[in-house]
Formats: structure tokens, C-alpha cells, sequence
């Protein structure tokens, strides 16, 4: 199990917020942290401690000065994501990103857009591209959320459908929506399937608080599955400190 960092930047500044109350009113927006540092900085950090595979989100329009500066910074060291489409993903790989992830351009208005979803990766390569599955559970079925999470796409995500979506990824970032940014613990039942199901590196984002929280995840996944810890960390206001996540995971690989 690999600890994944991550840069998400709203209105040019690197942020920590609920995912759900991302809309288009920005005074509806729940900041649990907005940070005096630039996202260069931290980029800096991860490349310094050797943390490979973290992402950068940009949350809307007005990010993409902070978000290069995070990419020079650490070139080849972090993915990015945010309104990427496969007119615009060529040009963040040449400013060092090492993937593109991609949501609303393939996930939009509710259902999966096959056509995109083959011309990025005609552009791209599979082996540059991550896709973002949003999730969020309805009736005891996980769906992949669209429109800022507030639309339930038709996409079930299960067994037949992470392979099928395998064969045009190098990688997941799965969200899981129901506890993103609020620091409840993780979704242990979605993160128990997707390591039954996922067979590509995949990262999940939601939800964890502390070592206990990682003990726990890798005990459900059998440390087949990276994760992402935002709200949380000192670094970004929270109480779990960063250093000793990077330790945590770091001796977990060695098991």
C-alpha cells in the first residue's frame, strides 16, 4: 500500500473542501482548510520525500497557473486532473505530468461516453491515463456520480464493469463520495470490492483520519489499494500528521 499525495487547487489556491458542495455558488462551497502556500510547495515536499503518484485537481476555472507551477516543480512526480479533455491532455504531459485523469469528459450528463473515452486515449496512451470513477452507493450498488457528484450516471461500478474500463487506464483515482472530506473513516465496504475487483493500480480517496483508518484499509485491501488522505493531514489543518503517514505506508510496503 502505497500513500498517495495530493494538490487540489480551488480558485487558485490549494485547497481542502467537502467534494459534494463543490457547485457552481461558490459561497456554498465547505472549506475545511485553504492554505497560505503555494501548490510549488508542495509539490516540493513529495518530490523531496520520494512520493511518486500523487495528483493534482484543479476545481474549476482559474487554477491553471497554480497547478503548472506544482507540474515544474516535480516533473514526471504527479498526475493531473480537471477539465482535461483530449484537446488539452497532450500539453499537460509536456509541462511533467506523468498521467492525465480524466471525469467529466468521458462521465458527463449521466452516462459514459465510450467516443471520448477512446480519443484520449488515441491521444494519450493508456499507459498516460487515469480514470476518475466517483462513487457513490444507491440501494447497495456503487454508481459513478456525475455533474460536481450530483447526478447518478448509469454506470454501475462492479466486477464487469472496472474490467472493462481496465482496458483503457493505466490507473483508477476512486472517490468514494458518501465520506470525502468530511473525516468519518473510510467506505470499507466499497474499499473491500475494489480490491476484490481492480486488477491496474488504483487509488482510493475518502474518508481517512488516522493510522488506525490506514491499519484498517490495509487489512480490508490487502494493501493492493494505494490511498489518498486530504482533510486529514497537519499539512492541510487537519490532526493526522503527514510525516507519520509517510512512515506508516513506507513500512507497509516492507511486510
Amino acid at each position: 500500500m502505497r500513500f498517495r499525495p495530493c494538490i487540489d487547487i480551488h480558485q487558485g489556491k490549494v485547497k481542502q473542501i467537502v467534494g459534494e458542495t463543490l457547485q457552481a455558488d461558490a459561497s456554498k462551497v465547505v472549506e475545511n482548510f485553504v492554505s497560505e502556500r503555494g501548490a510549488e510547495d508542495y509539490a516540493s515536499l513529495y518530490k523531496e520525500d520520494g512520493l511518486t503518484g500523487g495528483h493534482i485537481i484543479m476545481l474549476g476555472a482559474g487554477n491553471l497557473e497554480a497547478a503548472l507551477s506544482a507540474l515544474r516543480a516535480y516533473p514526471g512526480g504527479l498526475q493531473i486532473g480537471g477539465g482535461i479533455t483530449a484537446d488539452n491532455a497532450a500539453e499537460y504531459l509536456r509541462e511533467g505530468a506523468s498521467h492525465v485523469i480524466v471525469t467529466s469528459y468521458v462521465f458527463r450528463d449521466g452516462r459514459l461516453h465510450r467516443d471520448n473515452l477512446r480519443r484520449i486515449v488515441e491521444e494519450v496512451g493508456k499507459e498516460r491515463l487515469v480514470l476518475d470513477l466517483s462513487c457513490k452507493e444507491r440501494d447497495g450498488k456503487w454508481y459513478v456520480v456525475t455533474n460536481q457528484w450530483t447526478t447518478f450516471s448509469d454506470l454501475e461500478v462492479n466486477e464487469e464493469t472496472v474490467r472493462e474500463l481496465e482496458s483503457y487506464c493505466d490507473e483508477f483515482l476512486i472517490h468514494a463520495v458518501d465520506v470525502e472530506g468530511k473525516r468519518e473513516g473510510v467506505q470499507e465496504k466499497l474499499a473491500a470490492k475494489l480490491a476484490e475487483w481492480t486488477r491496474i493500480p488504483a487509488t482510493y480517496a475518502g474518508g481517512a483520519r488516522s493510522i488506525a483508518d490506514l491499519e484498517r484499509f490495509r487489512e480490508l485491501t490487502g494493501g493492493k489499494l494505494d490511498i489518498t488522505i486530504g482533510s486529514a493531514l497537519d499539512i492541510f489543518g487537519g490532526a493526522l500528521p503527514y510525516r507519520e503517514v509517510v512512515t506508516y505506508c513506507e513500512k507497509s510496503q516492507s511486510r
